[in-house]
């Protein structure tokens, strides 16, 4: 629920902002919110999938950039409740590489396999999301790894709270 006066905003993120851990340090900063200013509105997260858009590898970086691209999908996660002054910030994370633009992506009532089977597609919900914008000679022609991202490299993402917790 978002604080009198501000709209409550809907985003799909496909990349290091599907972990909750980074989602949270980007917006409220820190992985586990105790602030009641940021508790009072709970990010809603579900899973979703964006068509015609693809996701690369940006080189040389840990995250990812979708670029439209018909006939392929990107997995990733709906988050609503977000405020205002939540995206003024996701904003400034993302940064001029990105343009945050509104799409409709999907619901997914059920998550398949890593290369989409089983899903099972849901509801069609208007969202933001960042597609990138600093030319295409900046990505790999590689699908990014939220896994390898996880396990490798999360722990820099969130500051000192993560460290130890995703050491493996």
């Amino acid at each position: 629920m978002s604080t009198p006066g501000e709209t409550s905003r809907t985003a799909f993120f496909y990349g290091t902002l599907m972990a909750p851990e980074v989602l949270h340090r980007v917006c409220h900063g820190s992985m586990s919110p105790t602030n009641p200013i940021y508790t009072t509105h709970q990010l809603k997260i579900k899973p979703a999938i964006l068509h015609n858009h693809r996701r690369h590898r940006v080189k040389t970086a840990d995250y990812p950039a979708i670029i439209p691209q018909s006939g392929s999908s990107v997995r990733g996660n709906i988050v609503t409740g977000l405020t205002d002054q939540d995206i003024f910030r996701l904003d400034v994370f993302e940064g001029d590489e990105y343009e945050r633009v509104k799409v409709r992506a999907t619901l997914l009532t059920t998550v398949g396999d890593e290369q989409g089977e089983g899903n099972v597609e849901g509801e069609e919900v208007e969202v933001e999301t960042y597609v990138w914008r600093a030319g295409e000679q900046e990505l790999e022609d590689e699908e990014w790894d939220f896994k390898e991202f996880q396990r490798e490299k999360m722990r820099f993402w969130v500051g000192r709270e993560g460290e130890g917790e995703y050491a493996g």
